[in-house]
């Protein structure tokens, strides 16, 4: 396990603020997206060329690349013939070039790898003027704070709305509006960790979807808050009204029917907030009363395609095993991840194994071997803490040869 020491880096972390744009700022600022759209179609355009080129000419000397450097080269060429891209400043329009070149890199090293198609991170996409939101990333170069107040490169200023003090100088900046039209910043800040005090205590962590986490303590049990399927009687609702009042295909969208869309928007950012909201607090409880953690290292992706999608989405598992991670890794508690393999079917009392993986509906495990009996959640949040060798009763770390080794957050 990696330990970490107070004051010592832990990598970086993003801190967001709401932030108040004034006319002149909203005008500069949407220009400045116009030109970085602009840009990322352009790149889009060059990726199509270059493997339409490609695919002509199947010798290898005669192979083009659309990398960063060809696209920096592009973006050269562009400003220097194009006055409206002068206009804006040279940062913004880099690093969308450098996001563009990223997640194009990334769907073809899928496509190299062979993944699945369902599997496979898809090539950037244009950005239409109507559904993409403006999202612009200014590097230290590009921004600075003073009296606090934001100051963008072009001469933008907005005003912040402080909630706390940032920890240090921030290296970056990404600010963005999001769907029901608030704007955002958020930087990019060295992490620091923040030690607590020792409790001695350790916990297991299983997730699940009736509980969305089950722990070896009950008092620190995570129940499903449901925030989606409490706001869903108001999400059908909107829906409705925008299935009335969808445009034609080539039509441009009415004004009842972006109203529509952005009370939906707006729906079900408060759920998202409330999800976010519920896991913090309950990570930051967890962490605050254990020194180790030992903890399920599920990916919930797989039950996207299953029969309790919706519930295993509206449960958020994924995001709140980040939040649990991450609040460990600030506070410098250990953090195990534990291989999920047959960890519902073993015993966490004597090690046995069940011959057969145990149906859903089953509640309780029952051990054929030493006849023990325990609700089958809690079961297997003892088996995490066998794994990770922090029972008592079992400290020499004992698992099942075929599980992976606990890894430190």
């Amino acid at each position: 396990m990696v330990t970490v020491k107070e004051g010592e880096d832990t990598g970086y972390a993003r801190w967001t603020f709401r932030l108040r744009v004034p006319s002149t700022a909203l005008a500069a600022l949407e220009a400045e997206w116009a030109r970085c759209r602009w840009i990322w179609n352009e790149s889009c355009a060059k990726s199509k060329q270059t493997h339409v080129w490609n695919k002509s000419r199947p010798e290898r000397a005669d192979r083009r690349t659309c990398g960063p450097a060809q696209l920096d080269k592009m973006l050269t060429e562009a400003r220097t013939a194009n006055a409206w891209l002068r206009e804006g400043s040279s940062v913004p329009q880099q690093q969308i070039i450098r996001d563009f070149a990223k997640s194009r890199a990334k769907a073809q090293k899928d496509i190299k790898a062979r993944l699945p198609q369902r599997q496979r991170a898809g090539m950037p996409k244009c950005k239409k003027k109507r559904e993409a939101d403006p999202s612009l990333n200014y590097t230290q170069r590009g921004f600075r704070l003073k009296d606090g107040l934001l100051y963008l490169a072009g001469g933008i200023a907005l005003t912040v709305v402080w909630s706390r003090e940032l920890p240090r100088p921030p290296s970056s900046v990404r600010v963005y509006r999001d769907g029901i039209g608030h704007w955002y910043c958020s930087f990019v800040v060295p992490a620091e960790v923040q030690p607590l005090s020792g409790t001695g205590s350790v916990i297991g962590i299983d997730w699940g979807v009736k509980e969305t986490a089950t722990t070896t303590s009950d008092a620190h049990d995570l129940p499903h808050a449901e925030h989606g399927r409490k706001a869903q009687a108001e999400l059908t609702r909107y829906d409705q009204m925008m299935a009335r009042r969808r445009p034609k295909k080539g039509q441009a969208a009415s004004k009842g029917y972006r109203e529509a869309k952005k009370l939906r928007a707006k729906t079900y950012k408060k759920a998202a907030r409330q999800r976010e909201d519920t896991g913090r607090k309950w990570a930051k409880k967890v962490v605050r009363d254990h020194d180790a953690l030992a903890v399920e290292d599920f990916k919930p992706k797989f039950l996207a395609k299953s029969t309790m999608a919706k519930k295993a989405a509206d449960a958020a598992i994924g995001a709140t095993k980040q939040a649990l991670i991450g609040m460990g890794r600030k506070h410098g508690r250990a953090v195990y991840l534990v291989h999920p393999a047959h960890t519902t079917m073993d015993c966490a009392h004597c090690d046995a194994r069940a011959k057969h993986a145990l149906p859903l509906g089953m509640r309780t495990y029952t051990c054929t071997t030493c006849g023990v009996s325990s609700p089958r959640d809690k079961n297997s949040a003892r088996v995490m803490l066998i794994r990770a060798g922090l029972d008592p009763a079992g400290a020499d770390g004992g698992r099942p040869p075929e599980a992976l080794p606990p890894e430190a957050a």
